[in-house]
């Protein structure tokens, strides 16, 4: 038997606009995969931390200790560093 793991995704409303293009996209893949909008739409974007550069720079931002530990990118800067070391 496999024990349901809790979510731990502190959820938080956010007032964004967005396109109605982007509405029914994200609509019609939460329909294809079974998942909820909200799901998708944290998991697409959580694919924004395969943008090295992005990671880069937030390496190279002064006082991004802050950053790293909201974001949860710890292992990626220690990553990135073991390849310049």
């Amino acid at each position: 038997m496999e024990f349901i793991e809790p979510r731990n995704i502190n959820a938080d409303k956010v007032d964004w606009l967005i396109s109605e293009r982007v509405r029914a996209l994200v609509s019609y893949y939460a329909e294809y995969t079974e998942y909820t909008e909200s799901d998708v739409v944290d998991k697409l974007l959580l694919n924004i931390l395969d943008d090295k550069k992005f990671i880069e720079w937030i390496k190279d931002k002064r006082n991004n200790k802050r950053i790293i530990k909201q974001v949860n990118i710890e292992h990626l800067i220690e990553e990135k560093e073991e390849e310049v070391g």
